[in-house]
């Protein structure tokens, strides 16, 4: 049948199972627009593209099917440029539609003309420029393809106007992918297995690295499987917690920066990692040249770009993680690593978990107190979205996750001011889930008119914000490495209730440990979207910390608390024995 472009984009994605689109329209995406009010499709006016895409990136997440983000050309398709390059770094499936000026004026600079496509190719998967209504099929039907299989990411696809606007044969078969370039269903080597199986058997010290890669090929329950039958601890990354529950005796918590002492030194004394499904981020290893030494390396992941990228492994397996994982976990054989789990656990000390008896009430109002609280109330079944920062890190250490899919956060790029529009995406995606987003001050100031969205949606989310009046984890670091010298770190932010009073929704302010379970519980109990600004302690820091390019072994502690009769200077020491010793005992 003979359909304008316009139609053509939505029958491609009605036929592909699309129900959902984010967008905000313009004047080269109008025709798609007009044409939209054809089809059974839901559109989310967003208030910002950038909000949008993040909206799209979340609902990929939380739904495991791809977001779609529609913008208009110029202004419009590079607001969602940090939206992309956040999924890019995730590896989320987004499908980008973007309108384009008419393609006699493409190259003349017309009105809100930008090479959207040179502008993305370093922040997308792949992406296409379309002038002809007959590739409109095509394209969508490859864009979304290619979105979703393999290493997922996100897909631009710009059309001209007059593309939109012409007419066209629409055939649904013709347009079917074909790209024999593109062979994402990798396998690995048989003597690859072989290797892997004789590091497997000889190791005494092996620890499991636990990346997003599992969660996306849906690979936990064999991953836990595989590290039940071989004895083997666990670390997460921070996009992989929740693969394994938080609550399994081998789960040793999250690794890296701000992971949990007692895994990063159990990563630098290992004899063998198993890498799944991660990349080695920076934030994950610290010093390369110093990370793991004892350890030989095996790294599965779907992406073969990623091997001997940052670390070089003595076996690569390239393949689908599933794939890899049934062919290797039958082979491996059952194994006893009890007296380097009973290292480990010696290894925690005191510091065993994020007890929140560690930050006691004092009449001051912690961040740790919020989201522990947070966690109780919820009973850890909330899903949760966040914004990047310092309550990034202590949502990860402690709300703990017990089930995938449900910590939601921008990780590669460490985008502010995703948590409230990703939080919205993630409550279309799952509409019964109680959904939170927890940002700081600062991030939330990024994307906050996204609370119209959700006013305008009805979307019911519960907004949190960890309000210290600083950027708080730039602040930090200057309070770490800085002297002090808190530059452009100190925050003015608006009345957060009054701001929500404004969207027509419900606000609370909390600024006691009292207070916070009667606001979540009211928040809980509230139809609308509800904002709580918790007034925090302003100057808390995250603990343990590796300084940007330390070894991952070199940590910056949380300071002991003095003991009663000692004269105590604190003090930020680099502890390479794990022990506690930021505070100097000079004078008694």
């Amino acid at each position: 049948m003979k359909l304008t472009g316009a139609k053509i984009i939505w029958e491609c994605l009605v036929r592909e199972g699309v129900e959902i689109v984010f967008g905000y329209p313009g004047g080269t995406i109008l025709p798609a627009y007009d044409a939209m009010l054809d089809y059974p499709i839901h559109h989310v006016l967003v208030r910002h593209e950038q909000g949008g895409t993040h909206m799209a990136d979340a609902y990929a997440r939380a739904s495991g099917r791809v977001g779609v983000m529609f913008a208009t050309s110029g202004p419009g398709a590079t607001n969602t440029v940090t939206g992309l390059a956040t999924a890019m770094m995730d590896s989320s499936p987004v499908l980008c539609i973007t309108g384009q000026v008419a393609g006699s004026l493409v190259g003349l600079d017309a009105f809100q003309e930008t090479d959207v496509t040179g502008v993305t190719l370093p922040v997308t998967k792949h992406n296409y420029l379309v002038t002809r209504p007959q590739d409109i099929a095509r394209t969508i039907r490859e864009a979304l393809y290619i979105a979703r299989t393999g290493r997922p990411g996100p897909v631009l696809v710009d059309i001209t106007k007059d593309a939109q606007q012409k007419d066209a044969e629409f055939d649904w078969d013709a347009a079917a992918p074909s790209l024999p370039g593109y062979r994402p269903d990798l396998h690995a080597l048989p003597e690859e297995y072989e290797k892997a199986l004789h590091l497997i058997r000889s190791a005494k010290r092996p620890v499991i690295l636990m990346g997003r890669g599992v969660l996306q090929a849906g690979a936990m329950r064999t991953v836990q499987e595989f590290a039940e039958k071989t004895n083997t601890p666990v670390a997460m990354t921070l996009l992989g917690i929740g693969g394994l529950p938080a609550n399994h005796p081998l789960n040793l918590g999250m690794m890296g920066m701000h992971g949990e002492a007692w895994v990063n030194h159990a990563i630098q004394q290992a004899d063998l990692l198993l890498a799944f499904g991660m990349r080695f981020d920076d934030r994950v290893t610290g010093n390369v040249k110093t990370y793991a030494p004892r350890a030989q390396k095996i790294h599965i992941d779907i992406d073969p770009s990623e091997i001997n990228k940052i670390v070089k492994v003595d076996v690569a397996l390239v393949g689908d993680l599933c794939d890899v994982l049934q062919e290797l976990a039958p082979r491996v054989q059952a194994a006893d690593h009890s007296e380097w789990l009973a290292h480990i656990d010696e290894m925690k000390g005191d510091s065993a978990v994020r007890d929140i008896q560690n930050l006691p009430d004092t009449g001051h109002l912690y961040a740790a107190h919020v989201i522990h609280d947070l966690w109780r109330a919820t009973k850890g079944e909330a899903l949760i979205c966040t914004d990047v920062g310092q309550h990034q890190m202590w949502t990860a250490q402690y709300y703990k996750q017990d089930r995938p899919f449900n910590f939601i956060t921008s990780g590669g790029l460490g985008t502010m001011g995703f948590g409230l529009p990703a939080a919205i995406g993630a409550k279309l995606a799952r509409p019964n889930a109680e959904v939170w987003s927890i940002s700081g001050d600062g991030g939330f100031q990024m994307t906050l008119a996204e609370l119209a969205t959700a006013a305008q949606e009805g979307v019911k989310v519960n907004a949190a914000i960890i309000n210290n009046g600083y950027l708080g984890m730039v602040r930090q670091w200057q309070e770490f490495f800085y002297d002090k010298r808190y530059a452009a770190t100190p925050m003015l932010s608006p009345d957060f209730v009054k701001i929500a009073e404004a969207y027509g929704l419900k606000g609370i302010r909390v600024t006691q440990r009292s207070e916070v379970h009667d606001a979540i519980r009211e928040a809980q109990e509230t139809a609308g979207t509800v904002v709580i600004d918790f007034r925090v302690e302003k100057e808390d820091s995250v603990y343990p910390m590796v300084p940007a390019g330390a070894d991952l072994h070199n940590m910056i502690r949380r300071p002991i608390p003095p003991k009663e009769g000692d004269y105590l200077v604190p003090q930020n020491v680099l502890v390479e024995s794990g022990v506690d010793v930021e505070w100097d005992i000079s004078v008694k």
